[in-house]
């Protein structure tokens, strides 16, 4: 058996953005910002690396998010890589790297969490790469 097995916690850097396939079904997205802090070994500096991902979720899980994430939300997020390949309105080729989230953990300054899974809420069908293509900005 193979694994693609993707944990994260960061922060989004926007509200998530909904979309309704021509299918039918609904999906969420958003950037989640994620950074590294280490000690650079010949300065002895404290250096730092932010990466951004971007976040898919489907069906009740996008309904969850499109509720109760804004920006800077801090959350917890397990789910697998999906690469994708696409033509821009240029007719250019992009390639672009998604993390399709099963779950989400909402991280609260309170010390509470709350966890929302896609427990039936899984796409029937992978949509068609041309239902997915979003318009890079």
């Amino acid at each position: 058996m193979d694994i693609n097995k993707v944990t994260l916690i960061g922060r989004l850097t926007r509200k998530p953005e909904a979309r309704n396939l021509p299918s039918g079904q609904r999906l969420a997205a958003f950037s989640l910002a994620t950074n590294y802090i280490w000690k650079d070994h010949k300065t002895k500096e404290k250096r730092d690396k932010t990466e951004f991902h971007r976040v898919t979720v489907w069906g009740r899980l996008a309904e969850i998010v499109l509720t109760y994430l804004d920006k800077g939300s801090r959350i917890y997020i397990e789910g697998r890589l999906q690469y994708r390949e696409w033509q821009d309105a240029k007719g250019q080729k992009r390639y672009s790297t998604d993390v399709i989230a099963d779950e989400i953990i909402m991280l609260g300054h309170n010390g509470k969490s709350n966890v929302a899974k896609t427990e039936g809420a899984f796409a029937k069908e992978e949509p068609s790469e041309k239902e997915l293509v979003v318009e890079e900005a």
